[in-house]
């Protein structure tokens, strides 16, 4: 019998230890080198726009907490596992099967003793480093001065305190759950814990530390429900009606869980008394009793309550805690000085009715900021690769000292439209950098067109804006700013960027610029080019000539991005809007403080409060809020980016503690020059939410809150029923006010579970206006005004009005006229307006082509008034025939001449008397004749204005004025 020896191990090379060792070192410096090459790059970032002190403090705060949590994880479990091995008997009995483990876990226990610790760490320091904003908001929480109704405790205990002691004790409860789960499995792994033969048996060193992190677990939990009392103020109730404990919570669910929390210290104290006299029964049987008492006092009594004492009797009893939840809300939401104010609606339109309010309807939008942004960008984009924010932006500018209501936009670059030729590298990065002016157009007038009037135009710029001293045109920061640009170059080296076009052909000459400011991170040497040639995958940024000395990357370009990177605990307001502030374009960004826990405030979902037809989806990281405010209003200068905060409210409390964790990064309003606060208004998403909260939190007393009878909703917009109509804002002056001023509204009509009768309810303003004093806020800013129709007069609602408006036969036939052709017909925004002692409809209607060119043109408006509506060329001509021929209001196209010329509504064909004989009708082929005429002449003026001939257009244009008069003295 011969045997044949295994062959020995081939053993491994040195050589091969040393390349995979060399492999693995490298591509560790790889990795950790793209790390810091993300870590630096946002570093230059930061310490350039002068804001390195918030990613440091978010830095450190971050490794701090992860620290803690790793710590105060993987030290407790190590020791655990420690002691549970140390303290094993020394002789005990094993079954065979444990001693089978043991030799499957012995070679892996130093292993498994530092990799369990070490695996649990970093988990919960990665959890604990999310955490770190809470910790921060706790250590450096404030007073507000406010306490809630049922602890007496400051509500800055809910805002900062109570978030950070829930986080703390999550955190315990794990530790001390994983020790517990830790030490069992080692205890009976080493034989301290022997389950056999229907009985179990614990060692004196297993059973001590075995009860002691049993008795500390359970305390914990005790704690965890004595907090829970406190959690029941910004939770909803027991009949979910409110947020904040009602009468269920407060004689059942409160007392419960103070019992609930004494009955778990006492387990507790027996579990640690088990660790001395090695009984386990007592803590078994209490801990039992504790499970029972936590379903029949937590579950069962509060259910006994609300069923057969507060469902019976729940205005009497839960009465008081409406009271409470009413201020609570009201509070939270900056709507408790809401002022109301009953409004009896004339409904009769009468000669010189708008006499007294000829200042609010000079002031009366026609252009809509959400129609005309096509006319603006055939008007005034002058090359493909520039583009205009659709919709535009509303501001104010003081011209000729008077307040003028504008349409504002920034001319910007429009990448996507770039030929292939000039898609390289060097043209996106080099050339192509920045946008070019500002066009602004007076919201009330129009010209003879139906254009806008520009205010401010133009490539190069000019208008009431550019004659400013020092005015900057120039916007490399914006809404639609190239992903990075390298711009910057030494002195007296020739200009690479393009400035501006010269001439209105492609081919023209342009103008070449060099950045002068400081927008960006230098990437003048070699390591900082390679930075960004990592972080943007370009390795063109580390080998292009292009790239100087004093050459800048700009990035993160985005007002928006910009603010939230500064101040990364603000929410930003969906619609930041540019404004020319001490000769800069800037852009202000309105920014939030959010919390879901106030006391005794109810909880709204931003997303669906904000969004409507003009705001479709928008996203929040923090979505049920039950408190908000504007705290913060930002600027971003649209040429070097740099970003101020002027601290708006400065008695948030939210914010004063965030002022503390990142010092100095916020100015005081004292810092506002006069020139930004006549620019500054109150933002749209921040009264979206207080006019959804005002819909359900409008009345006063608990009755009627519990009744629901007096709920309101926002009315749809009637351009897109299944969207929210949006607020507007627009100058004027609401009843009760002295002077008309610029303000935002809305309307309200009843709600209800199915289709909602369209009838105002009320109508809502906010003063916009800051005023104009450097450092002074405007008294009246902020004010809320509430008009409450009377029920006795309805008023249409904006869906009845518009509904009157599409089935109107005299309108429909006009409608038709101006549908000839190629063209489509636009309906502008349904303005609302108090005046003449009613609520006056305005609505602009557009006219433009359905393919092709784009521009649309304001040939109508409509206007109604209680039942009457009247359908003309221009707001002054429709507010006159509306009321009486003379409506002694001044608008502004009060002095426009339409072309084509007017189309008046045809007179009614009488009805003859007896005996009297009928005018003839005028035949129908000669009806069909000049409708022809007209359709054939709108479409030869659009062609001519595609092709830009304008001489061909004029005369097309005659055509159609010739052919539309003689439709109309056909009765057409």
């Amino acid at each position: 019998m011969t045997t044949t020896s295994a062959p020995n191990r081939a053993t491994p090379s040195r050589s091969r230890r040393v390349i995979a060792i060399t492999l693995a070192i490298i591509a560790a410096l790889v990795v950790g080198f793209f790390v810091f090459a993300n870590l630096y790059a946002d570093w230059l970032w930061y310490d350039q726009l002068g804001y390195e002190g918030v990613l440091l403090t978010q830095w450190i705060a971050r490794v701090v907490m992860f620290a803690i949590g790793f710590l105060g994880m993987a030290f407790p479990v190590w020791g655990a596992i420690q002691l549970a091995y140390r303290l094993r008997p020394v002789y005990a009995r094993l079954s065979s099967q444990l001693d089978r483990y043991q030799e499957v876990v012995e070679p892996l226990r130093r292993l498994a003793m530092w990799g369990i610790p070490i695996f649990f760490g970093f988990f919960a320091g990665f959890a604990a480093s999310a955490q770190w904003e809470t910790t921060w908001l706790w250590f450096n929480g404030v007073a507000t001065d406010t306490v809630d109704p049922e602890f007496g405790l400051d509500t800055g205990f809910y805002l900062f305190a109570m978030p950070f002691y829930s986080a703390v004790l999550g955190f315990v409860s794990a530790v001390l759950l994983v020790c517990l789960l830790v030490t069992a499995l080692v205890s009976y792994l080493y034989g301290s814990v022997r389950i056999g033969q229907r009985e179990l048996r614990i060692s004196k060193a297993a059973r001590i530390q075995l009860a002691v992190l049993a008795g500390l677990y359970i305390l914990v939990q005790g704690a965890s429900l004595w907090l829970d009392r406190y959690k029941t103020l910004v939770e909803p109730g027991a009949l979910g009606r409110i947020t904040g404990a009602g009468y269920t919570e407060t004689q059942a669910v409160i007392p419960g869980q103070t019992i609930l929390a004494i009955v778990a210290a006492l387990v507790a104290v027996l579990f640690f008394v088990t660790a001395v006299i090695g009984r386990w029964r007592y803590p078994l049987i209490a801990t039992g009793l504790l499970i029972v008492s936590a379903i029949v006092v937590g579950v069962g009594y509060p259910w006994v309550v609300n069923t057969f004492q507060v469902r019976p009797n729940q205005l009497s009893l839960d009465g008081p805690y409406y009271e409470r939840n009413l201020e609570g809300t009201k509070a939270a939401y900056g709507i408790d000085t809401l002022e109301k104010m009953p409004f009896e609606a004339e409904t009769d339109a009468e000669a010189g009715q708008l006499r007294e309010d000829a200042e609010t309807t000079a002031q009366i939008r026609i252009m809509d900021p959400g129609v005309v942004s096509p006319a603006v960008r055939q008007l005034e984009q002058y090359r493909s690769y520039y583009q205009f924010q659709d919709p535009l932006d509303v501001d104010r500018y003081m011209i000729d000292g008077k307040s003028q209501d504008t349409i504002v936009s920034v001319r910007e670059l429009n990448m996507n439209q770039l030929g292939a030729a000039a898609s390289s590298w060097e043209s996106t990065s080099l050339i192509y950098t920045h946008g070019y002016g500002i066009v602004a157009a007076a919201g009330n007038e129009r010209t003879t067109d139906g254009e806008p009037v520009f205010l401010e135009r133009g490539i190069p710029s000019s208008g009431f804006l550019t004659q400013q001293e020092g005015f900057q045109p120039r916007v490399y920061f914006g809404e639609f700013s190239p992903t990075y640009s390298i711009v910057g170059a030494p002195e007296g080296s020739d200009p690479v960027e393009l400035d501006y076009p010269r001439g209105t052909d492609e081919g023209s000459n342009e103008t070449r610029t060099t950045f002068k400011g400081d927008g960006g991170p230098s990437v003048g040497n070699v390591f900082n080019r390679l930075i960004y040639a990592l972080k943007f995958q370009s390795e063109q940024i580390l080998f292009s000539d292009g790239v100087n000395e004093e050459s800048q990357i700009l990035y993160d370009r985005d007002p928006l991005t910009r603010v939230r990177k500064a101040a990364p605990y603000l929410e930003l307001d969906s619609d930041p809007y540019p404004s020319v502030v001490d000769g800069r374009i800037v852009w202000i960004v309105d920014g939030y403080t959010l919390s879901d826990k106030y006391p005794y405030s109810t909880q709204v979902s931003l997303q669906q409060a904000i969004a409507d037809s003009n705001n479709t989806a928008p996203r929040f990281s923090l979505d049920d809020i039950n408190y908000i405010r504007n705290s913060v209003k930002a600027t971003v200068d649209a040429y070097d980016g740099s970003v101020t905060l002027y601290a708006w409210d400065e008695e948030d409390p939210i914010l004063q503690a965030w002022q503390k964790i990142y010092p100095s990064t916020v100015k005081s309003i004292d810092d506002m020059s006069a020139e930004l606060m006549s620019h500054v208004r109150y933002p749209t998403d921040l009264f979206k939410v207080q006019r959804a909260m005002i819909g359900v939190y409008h009345v006063d007393d608990a009755r009627s809150f519990y009744n629901q009878d007096n709920r309101w909703q926002t009315p749809n917009d009637p351009q897109n029923d299944q969207r929210l109509q949006p607020p507007y804002y627009l100058t004027m002056q609401m009843p009760g006010q002295e002077a008309p001023s610029f303000s935002m509204f809305t309307t309200f009509i009843p709600s209800s579970e199915g289709a909602a009768r369209n009838v105002l309810m009320g109508y809502l303003a906010v003063d916009s206006d800051a005023g104009s004093e450097a450092g002074v806020k405007s008294e009246d800013y902020g004010k809320l005004r509430m008009l409450e129709i009377a029920a006795d007069t309805p008023v249409p609602g904006p869906g009845q009005v518009q509904n009157t408006f599409d089935s109107d036969p005299t309108i429909a036939d006009q409608i038709n006229v101006l549908q000839l052709g190629s063209s489509e017909v636009r309906n502008g925004n349904l303005l609302t307006l108090p005046v003449g002692g009613g609520l006056l409809y305005v609505q602009p209607v557009f006219v433009q082509s359905t393919g092709g060119t784009q521009l649309p043109l304001l040939q109508k408006v409509l206007v109604s008034f209680g039942t009457d509506v009247a359908f003309e060329d221009t707001l002054q001509e429709a507010l006159d025939a509306l009321f009486g021929g003379e409506s002694g209001a001044s608008t502004g196209d009060a002095d426009v001449t339409p072309t084509p010329g007017p189309t008046p509504t045809p007179e009614p064909t009488p009805t003859p008397e007896p005996g009297e004989t009928a005018e003839p009708t005028p035949p129908a082929d000669e009806y069909e004749a000049a409708l022809q005429e007209a359709r054939q002449a709108l479409l030869d003026r659009e062609a001519a204005l595609q092709r830009g001939d304008w001489a061909a257009f004029g005369e097309a244009d005659d055509r159609l004025t010739e052919a539309v008069e003689k439709l109309i003295e056909l009765g057409g």
